[in-house]
């Protein structure tokens, strides 16, 4: 169900030196540069120096941040603060000495839009559970959507993706070539902060352009060779859209990872969604519904009520295997 928000809004606070400060939303940020929508416009910033000398595990300032800027003139200005954060889309990713660290893809959102193609790619449905896991961890909303129907046949596409749909995921159905899907995602989008991921070359810029002509984002064509997506966004950024209602949607470069972070693995089970009815079932507490007698997720994938394949993405994952 659709759920109006405002734009993103700024406001203006004075301090008692009387300085102009303003609060604003990050759109864009690059090679430490930050574009801001402030009551004033979008001012071009950069991070105050004690901001950037604190030592945090996850990044300091990403789109969708709501932050305090101080104003400098021509157009610029200095974060000076970052609001806390009512949610947030991450992943696992390396940092110094091969340490793992938090890398937060966008911030403050309402829903996530998942999108993967039917073929070319071809669909990499443990890499959707993964995303799955990370976004119901987060308690996030998540759109499945799937590309390129016209490759493949909506009887095939529905074959894909319909075991999401029977558990409660919404899946749209697109093809750019022949318009379909794209009034139906456009009213999802409408009113809302959203953010678009996937692997390289599902056609995520490919579909916002069909959404809101005239964003005219780059895209590219898929390596023959590797059947793999060449990187067409390589900014994250968030745009406004000109739908009843307003909305942004945030275009985030193509992942070909995603690990998870800080999922406890006694939280696993219970993101996957169709395993909960069952969780407490079980003849022993604890039970990781790998390898203990009497497990009720284990009787219900033998009774076809949670799929094989799911059952094998929670496995695996529970077991620290690579991504394939």
């Amino acid at each position: 169900m659709s759920r109006n928000i405002a734009p993103v809004v700024t406001h203006t606070s004075t301090t008692t030196e009387k300085t102009l400060r303003l609060i604003g939303t990050v759109l864009r940020a690059q090679s430490g540069f930050f574009w801001v929508q402030t009551e004033q416009g979008v001012l071009e910033c950069r991070l105050r120096g004690r901001l950037k000398k604190e030592r945090q595990a996850t990044d300091l300032v990403v789109i969708g941040d709501q932050v305090e800027v101080m104003p400098v003139g021509n157009g610029q200005g200095a974060i000076e603060a970052v609001l806390p954060r009512r949610s947030r889309l991450a992943r696992r990713a390396t940092g110094p000495r091969g340490a793992y660290k938090e890398d937060v893809i966008v911030a403050n959102v309402d829903q996530v839009l998942l999108v993967f193609s039917c073929t070319k790619p071809e669909f990499t449905p443990r890499m959707l559970d993964r995303y799955l896991v990370i976004c119901e961890h987060s308690e996030l909303p998540v759109v499945i959507v799937a590309t390129k129907i016209d490759l493949v046949g909506q009887h095939a596409a529905e074959a894909m993706f319909s075991p999401y749909a029977r558990i409660g995921y919404p899946v749209f159905y697109t093809s750019i070539v022949r318009g379909e899907g794209i009034a139906e995602l456009r009213s999802q989008l409408a009113g809302r902060i959203s953010v678009v991921t996937g692997k390289s070359g599902v056609g995520k810029s490919s579909l916002l352009n069909a959404i809101q002509p005239g964003l005219n984002l780059r895209t590219g064509e898929i390596s023959e060779r590797l059947t793999k997506g060449r990187h067409t966004t390589t900014v994250a950024e968030l745009i406004p859209l000109d739908l009843p209602g307003g909305g942004y949607v945030a275009d985030t470069p193509g992942i070909r990872e995603i690990g998870l972070w800080n999922v406890p693995e006694r939280d696993l089970a219970w993101c996957f969604r169709e395993f909960r009815p069952f969780l407490d079932d079980c003849y022993f507490a604890g039970c990781t519904h790998l390898h203990e007698p009497h497990c009720a997720v284990r009787a219900a994938v033998e009774r076809g009520d949670i799929t094989a394949a799911r059952y094998d993405s929670y496995a695996r994952l529970m077991e620290s295997e690579d991504e394939e």
